[in-house]
Parts: C-alpha cells; structure tokens; sequence
C-alpha cells in the first residue's frame, strides 16, 4: 500500500507533507471510521470553483448559463471516474471486505469520490493553488469547448442556472443520513432553497445521486409552487 501511494503521489505530481491526508482520501467508509467522505465534501467545492476558473479563461464568450452547464459536464461522475481510472485509483482505493468483493473497486460513484477527496486533500496538504494545478492537469487532456452546453441538464444544473437567473442564492445541499450496509449504502440528501423557504430531499446510492434526486424533487416543487 505504502509503494502503491508512492506512486500515486507521482502521478499527481504533489508529494505529501502531510501523507496521512492521502491516506485517508484513498479510504473508503467501508473500510474504517477515517474515511475520505469529508475530505470528498472538501474536494468537491474546490474542484467547482478550479474548473469554473479554468472555464471563465478559455471561454471568454461564454455566458454565465453556458459556463455552468459546462463545467456541469465536466465535473459529472463520468468524467471523473475516467480521471480515477487514469490515475490508477482502484490500485490503491481501501475498501471493507464486502465492498470489496461487490466490485466497488471498479464502481464509477466510489472512484468519483475518491478523486473529490485527493483534491481536497492536495487543498489541505498545501492551499488552493496547488489544489487548482491539479485540476488544471487532470483536466488538461479533456475536451472542453462551447459545443458541450448542447449536452442535456442534469437537475442540479437545471435548479441552479433556474436560481441564478431570478438572481437567487445558489441551493444548499447536506447529507441527512446514510442507509444500509457500508457496501451497499444510501445518502438521504436535503436541497434547501433560503429565499424561497423550501427544502426538499433525495435518496441515491451516492452522495452525488442523492444531490440529484433532491434536486430534482426541488424542481418539481417550484413548478408547482412558484409563478415563472
């Protein structure tokens, strides 16, 4: 395992000051108490905001709109599992035993993840500039051009291009609870809108499905609710 987060170091070009934070990334809740789904929640903010930068640099003619639906693809789990597979993630991911044996070192939800808490580790070990070199490197084979908006929505980036055009602050979204074995779990997630007084929750088998189908439940809501 030692070698294996060695080697891993080198591919991401950051060597740990601090490895234990790289430990952690790398572990699953399946596997121990110390598990990576905070360093995850970090990670993910710090990606958003590394790729929103990237984006507003080399695609000065976007609008607002079009740069969140991109960005929306380029931070979905099937690019990054992509990214993880690249890195060699599910050589070094540390699973429980029946996670393990379920085949959660090759599931895209848990590589996703994993990846999220590397970069919220890297944040961590040595501030956001490194984290966003990172980014900048994961992403510098990636295809990124104005053509991506065509891609469909998902409802997180439905609900917040729908916030940001009534100029509304952006939803706030928080595991309510887990379900279920740790090789099988659930996230209950709740969407809560604080202008409009609405919060409304979703079940997935990932902190990111769940998001999703809060959002989602959150959309139905408002078109129901809410004059547009």
């Amino acid at each position: 395992m030692k070698d294996g987060l060695a080697a891993l170091q080198g591919r991401l070009q950051h060597e740990f000051s601090n490895p234990g934070l790289l430990t952690r990334a790398v572990t699953h809740r399946s596997f121990s108490q110390d598990h990576n789904e905070r360093l995850e929640f970090l990670g993910d903010s710090v990606l958003n905001l590394a790729v929103a930068d990237l984006l507003f640099q080399r695609l000065s003619a976007l609008p607002e709109g079009d740069l969140s639906r991109v960005r929306a693809n380029l931070v979905k789990q099937d690019t990054l599992h992509l990214l993880a597979l690249e890195l060699g993630l599910p050589e070094v991911i540390r699973l429980g035993e029946g996670e393990a044996r379920s085949g959660g070192q090759k599931r895209p939800s848990i590589l996703a993840d994993g990846l999220e808490a590397i970069i919220g580790a890297v944040y961590l070990d040595a501030g956001f500039a490194a984290a966003q070199n990172l980014v900048h490197r994961l992403f510098k084979a990636v295809e990124i051009n104005p053509e991506m908006p065509a891609i469909g929505k998902d409802p997180k980036t439905e609900l917040q291009e729908w916030l940001q055009a009534r100029k509304m602050s952006l939803p706030l979204y928080r595991v309510i609870g887990t379900l279920g074995a740790a090789h099988k779990q659930t996230f209950d997630v709740e969407c809560e809108i604080l202008e409009l007084n609405f919060s409304e929750r979703g079940i997935g088998g990932s902190r990111r499905a769940g998001e999703q189908a809060a959002a989602s439940a959150m959309l139905q809501t408002i078109k129901a609710k809410v004059k547009t």
